[in-house]
């Protein structure tokens, strides 16, 4: 009779165990849900932008496509998630360091340009791109340097580095006219309430390569700045940081990068720089 007791409670102890297998004790952090595991976990949210063509766009059907898409979603399986594992999420210019401190997000690609000042707050892994700051013009406009900028409208994103550099060292008397997207400056642009936008050449590639834009606009080509896009994650996350630039690396050596590169920017003709050495920052 003893023995009996003993063997039901061993099988009590077996289901027990394996109800909690079956319930997520197989090592899958449920913290990875609202982007804070390091792989492994059901999801994985990630910052993108919603409103940059070839680079972060929610298409209409609700999917995402572009250059920064393809490196989130390559870095993010190096991590252990498949696509079907990505929540994109919105990050906006002006809320990405915030974003990242709330832990909305795990990490955000969302040509997210280095600098000293976003560093204070955020890590930065990469860069995986070398852009340059330039302006998107009507085909028609008379501008063709920057200086020709003062006295006319000039349309940026708010937090965006571009405006600053314009208004600091260009054209000090540029009217500035900040929106919170960049699809209100090319709208903008577009109805001719803005003479400018500005911001880096593969942003503006990527606009100026739309069908509906087709012929409209023009970019000059003038460089104003380097912009080393970085994926942004939470101060102090050295793990995932890590992590992010070993699949960078791998992304760059298998030739994936070349591969997303020329499949969102070649119909722009976009002319882009090689793939920059990770942890090497062009100033």
């Amino acid at each position: 009779m003893k023995l009996r007791k003993v063997t039901a409670a061993a099988a009590t102890a077996l289901v027990l165990s394996l109800t909690a297998t079956a319930c997520g004790g197989d090592g899958k952090s449920d913290s990875a849900d609202s982007g804070s595991g390091s792989g492994g976990g059901d999801k994985i949210k990630i910052g993108i932008k919603y409103d940059q063509p070839g680079l972060g766009l929610k298409e209409p059907d609700g999917s995402f496509s572009g250059f920064d898409v393809d490196v989130a979603t390559y870095v993010a399986k190096e991590l252990g998630y498949d696509a079907d594992q990505i929540e994109f999420v919105e990050t906006k210019t002006p809320d990405r360091e915030n974003a990242l401190a709330r832990g909305d997000v795990k990490f955000i690609a969302a040509t997210y340009s280095i600098n000293d000042e976003r560093a204070k707050k955020v890590d930065f892994a990469g860069p995986y791109l070398l852009a340059h700051q330039d302006l998107l013009v009507k085909s028609d406009s008379d501008i063709t340097e920057g200086t020709d900028l003062n006295g006319k409208n000039l349309c940026s994103v708010t937090g965006s580095t571009s405006a600053q550099n314009v208004k600091e060292e260009i054209a000090p008397d540029a009217n500035l006219k900040e929106n919170s997207g960049y699809s209100e400056c090319i709208a903008a642009l577009q109805s001719g309430a803005v003479d400018a936008l500005t911001t880096d050449d593969s942003i503006l590639a990527g606009f100026a390569a739309q069908e509906q834009y087709k012929g409209q606009f023009k970019l000059l080509g003038l460089k104003l700045s380097n912009e080393n896009y970085g994926i942004g994650v939470k101060k102090g996350d050295t793990e995932t940081l890590n992590k992010i630039n070993t699949a960078l690396e791998k992304m760059v050596s298998d030739k994936s990068w070349q591969k997303a590169v020329d499949e969102n920017f070649g119909p722009a003709n976009y002319k882009n720089e090689p793939a920059p050495k990770i942890g090497n920052i062009v100033k």
